[in-house]
């Protein structure tokens, strides 16, 4: 991989976590409505998986998908004026944290109701084979979504057909404030990939390398035309479920434990210690995000509230 490939990967990490804090602020001072769900802590996962993509794999997520809408390149003043509701914002304000989008990136969304996404994910990958592109579908979702039925049926159709999808767990060890073990018959997610014979992997997500290096290993295979592969990607959320979690069920020690293992900090020591890059670079990549990210926040503030007659449009499809 090229030097500035790395340099990329480290700013669009360090880009997302300084977009999720600025929101947080935004949200506190009542500029956001509704939910808002971080994704500080998970950066290396949709940071490494769209590394590996190519621009005919199709992606979609769950309703935690700042990172993945930054990460196909949509740009930090779209991404926050859609937070703040603004005509200006990728859904034209009318979407907000949970439904960022860009087709033209082949980025099919985030998505608001837990594991509905995974049937329409089997659904693209079934379009893809029928029209012989060697397109794959990234589908991301999280450990909960694993125990509801949404997830059985595409999981299982996927294996039928053969499909070209990629199934993503992001294993952040909660559903909501519900730990695995007491929510899910078996505590290691990848193995109800086994149940329905799809080859199947678990992978450190904190560090943003395994992650790449395991999904292009997925989509070759896929490519192959050897059907779905299933990966588990263990992470960790730094902050709540949403805003409004006051986390009383897990201790102050377990986060800080997994805080110490920072997916920015080690991909930060990993391109010190291989001699990739300086800390000077490193340091102008933060300083250069720090301004990026206001100069968002300032674009989004400036931007028109969408005009009441916009409720009525892109209502049906053209």
């Amino acid at each position: 991989m090229e030097k500035q490939n790395h340099l990329d990967i480290y700013y669009q990490m360090v880009l997302i976590r300084r977009v999720e804090e600025r929101a947080a602020e935004l949200y506190q001072q009542g500029k956001i409505g509704g939910f808002l769900h971080l994704y500080i802590g998970q950066e290396a996962v949709s940071t490494g998986l769209v590394a590996a993509r190519q621009p005919q794999d199709r992606i979609i997520t769950a309703y935690r998908d700042h990172g993945v809408a930054l990460n196909v390149g949509m740009s930090a003043n779209v991404v926050i004026a859609e937070l703040l509701g603004k005509a200006t914002g990728s859904s034209k304000g009318k979407g907000g944290s949970m439904h960022m989008a860009d087709v033209e990136k082949n980025f099919w969304g985030g998505h608001a109701i837990v594991g509905a996404h995974l049937p329409i994910a089997a659904g693209m990958a079934l379009g893809d084979q029928y029209m012989e592109s060697d397109g794959a579908t990234i589908c991301m979702f999280g450990d909960g979504a694993t125990n509801i039925g949404f997830f059985h049926e595409g999981v299982n159709l996927s294996k039928v057909w053969n499909l070209p999808v990629l199934w993503v767990c992001e294993n952040n060890q909660y559903g909501m404030g519900t730990t695995i073990e007491r929510a899910s018959a078996v505590s290691e997610i990848r193995q109800k990939a086994v149940g329905y014979g799809i080859p199947n992997e678990r992978v450190d997500g904190m560090d943003v390398m395994a992650v790449r290096q395991a999904t292009l290993k997925a989509l070759e295979h896929i490519r192959n035309g050897n059907g779905p592969y299933f990966l588990e990607i263990m992470t960790y959320r730094f902050r709540g479920h949403s805003m409004g979690d006051p986390e009383r069920y897990r201790e102050s020690a377990e986060i800080k434990k997994w805080q110490e293992n920072d997916p920015i900090g080690i991909y930060h020591a990993y391109l010190i210690k291989e001699k990739i890059a300086t800390t000077k670079e490193l340091d102008a990549i933060d300083e250069q995000v720090v301004e990026e990210v206001q100069a968002a926040v300032q674009f989004a503030e400036s931007s028109p509230d969408p005009a009441p007659e916009a409720l009525f449009e892109d209502v049906y499809a053209g």
